[in-house]
């Protein structure tokens, strides 16, 4: 019991440390998200500054002019110096912000289809319009700082337009790269895992198999020569019931890793079977507790045997130990639906708490002070990976009923 308290101590430890393994990567990729997008919107700010600055100076060329203080100088830089170095989109209004016609003439870095009518193309560049408005407020050229001669308006630049969608597409890419790698990383590591775990039970089956034979003879010897008396000929029995149970859950062990051999067989023998091994030591825990089997025609389907057996075991001293108040009842149900067999084992125990409904299967969940967690899980390992079937826990009602189901392959 000390050894499997010290197991389950260590699982629940690794799981905790886990928990607080993601909690502080998901922190530290927060704050590498928030800093990224900060960082780029203080750069495409400082951009569209820049962009500001040389509209407005565009906006003032224009007013300069207007107004008549420039000279044959002043235009040949306005049009070297500022308008053909201008790569965002700009367009001029007239007085009443409409576009001015012809409205080629009237804008820059915006495309015009031209095989649309003046009408379509001018309600094409009002919406356009529209919409660079609700970012950058449109600049008036004025006459003498009182007269409105033309709106100036004027969007983002494509290079902007690519650095606020930069911080997105990076980090889609890297979230697209961090989960092929957790989820390479964790194939990989749940491989060693289940490889310790193989290599365990290979190991432990093979160190218990001289121990029990040895102890098969020694108790065939003492048949031998206790013939004559009766009780501790069946004592000796009971022995060896145990001791081929032992060879059993040896022979299980050994299994665990390697593909296992499906053969069609009789679910209510094999059902049979679990209730009678049960039957016969309920006594002793002190419980009055009825195994039942409810079907009567044979139900068949493809499994091994052994490990299915395993399964109907862990899920038996489950619902006995759920059954606290020393009586009840445990049931095993069998049907068949199109090419599926399902076996549902209920009990009348205590139940699961809403809270640890989705836990149970979980390796190293138990809330048994005894025991390491694993029965569940391995069972559900069994059904789902050897049996290509499923486990799951079909009902849950505290203190009335609770049903696991084992669906399988006729």
């Amino acid at each position: 019991m000390k050894t499997a308290s010290l197991i389950k101590s260590a699982v629940t430890g690794s799981i905790s440390l886990s928990g607080r393994l993601k909690i502080f990567l998901m922190v530290f990729a927060f704050i590498i998200i928030a800093g990224t997008l900060w960082y780029t919107h203080d750069l495409v700010h400082a951009l569209s500054q820049k962009e500001k600055e040389v509209a407005d100076l565009y906006a003032k060329s224009f007013e300069y002019i207007a107004n008549g203080k420039a000279g044959e100088g002043d235009y040949n830089f306005l049009f070297t110096e500022i308008i053909n170095t201008i790569d965002f989109p700009v367009a001029m209004t007239d007085q009443n912000n409409e576009p001015e016609f012809p409205y080629s003439k009237s804008i820059k870095n915006i495309y015009l289809d031209s095989t649309q009518s003046r009408e379509e193309q001018r309600q094409f560049l009002k919406v356009l319009l529209t919409e660079m408005d609700q970012s950058h407020p449109p600049i008036k050229v004025t006459y003498q700082d009182t007269i409105i001669l033309n709106y100036l308006h004027y969007g983002e630049s494509t290079l902007i337009v690519q650095l606020r969608w930069l911080p997105y597409a990076e980090l889609a890419i890297a979230a697209l790269f961090i989960l092929i790698g957790y989820i390479s990383f964790s194939y990989v590591k749940r491989s060693e895992q289940s490889n310790i775990w193989v290599g365990m039970a290979r190991e432990t089956a093979h160190q218990l198999g001289t121990p029990i034979s040895s102890m098969l003879g020694w108790v065939e010897l003492l048949k031998e020569q206790s013939l004559g008396d009766k009780k501790t000929m069946e004592t000796l029995l009971d022995m060896e019931s145990d001791l081929h149970h032992l060879q059993k859950i040896a022979d299980r062990f050994s299994k665990i890793g390697s593909k296992p051999d499906l053969h069609d067989e009789n679910l209510n023998e094999v059902i049979g079977k679990v209730t009678e091994y049960f039957q016969r030591r309920i006594p002793q825990t002190g419980k009055k507790v009825h195994l039942v089997i409810e079907s009567i025609e044979p139900v068949h389907a493809h499994i091994n045997r052994e490990l299915f057996e395993w399964v109907l075991e862990n899920l038996t001293k489950n619902a006995l130990d759920a059954i606290e108040n020393g009586e009840g009842t445990i049931a095993f149900s069998l049907s068949e639906h199109g090419k599926h067999v399902f076996v549902d084992v209920s009990d009348t125990g205590k139940g699961i708490i809403l809270k640890h409904r989705n836990d149970v299967f979980r390796p190293g969940f138990s809330t048994k002070k005894r025991g390491w967690g694993l029965g569940l899980s391995l069972s559900k390992r069994i059904i789902e990976t050897y049996h290509a079937g499923r486990l799951f826990l079909k009902e849950n009602n505290s203190g009335f009923k609770t049903t696991f189901r084992i669906k399988l392959n006729k």
